[in-house]
């Protein structure tokens, strides 16, 4: 376990001095243009298949919806590496990421008529939004805040869960090109989220599988609760 968490924090500080012109150029597309990733975020193309992302995820990445996540503020590297793990190789494998019962997730079809070029142009505007904290979720068990903080800052030692903090920040706000923010983020979506790693169904961070295998339902509600409140 210390040498996967090694090696995870040796790439994460790799991917912090990845600009995002950078990253572009190296997957051979140009740099990311907001203004053209507006545009499909806000307007789809139904031509290709592909809806309005505002529908889902909300304006400029603000969603009202619980099961879609915020996606407003989130590292530009982490979104373009979330919509590609979400598309099918291929060989007519499984994607990385896939829904409960091992379902497609509903974003493959969307992701996977994108171009490398949309997935740069969107998630580059989505870093440049803000989330709304105003109206961003917040933690609202009080029962389970001692428990989802201890998890937070301290992990659980006695199952070699490490803290969450240690890689998504003490604040929540998550670590460029690795870890996504999770402050203001629905608790039902991560909880979700660490539930579908915990299965496999969401195979793209062994670290969180291996992380989430180790945690009970009551951990992952308390915890998902916490970061949810986390400013």
């Amino acid at each position: 376990m210390k040498r996967v968490l090694s090696s995870v924090v040796i790439a994460g500080s790799v991917l912090l001095g990845s600009s995002v012109a950078s990253v572009a150029i190296a997957q051979g597309v140009a740099k990311p243009d907001a203004q053209k990733g507006e545009q499909l975020y806000t307007q789809g193309d139904l031509s290709r298949g592909i809806l309005s992302c505002a529908s889902c995820h909300g304006e400029a990445g603000n969603s009202t919806i619980a099961m879609n996540p915020n996606l407003a503020g989130q590292p530009y590297e982490y979104t373009v590496k979330q919509l590609l793990d979400f598309v099918k190789p291929e060989d007519g494998a499984h994607a990385p990421r896939r829904g409960a019962g091992g379902a497609d997730s509903l974003m493959t079809p969307f992701a996977t008529a994108m171009t490398e070029e949309d997935r740069q142009n969107v998630a580059y505007y989505l870093s440049q939004q803000a989330l709304n904290y105003d109206t961003a979720p917040a933690a609202s068990n009080e029962d389970t805040a001692e428990r989802g903080q201890q998890i937070w800052r301290g992990g659980l030692p006695d199952r070699r869960v490490p803290a969450c903090a240690a890689c998504h920040g003490p604040a929540g706000a998550g670590i460029p090109g690795q870890y996504p923010r999770l402050a203001g983020q629905f608790p039902d979506y991560i909880a979700e989220q660490l539930r579908l790693f915990r299965s496999g169904e969401r195979a793209n961070n062994a670290m969180m599988t291996d992380i989430a295998d180790r945690m009970t339902d009551a951990d992952i509600a308390a915890v998902a609760d916490y970061a949810a409140g986390l400013r």
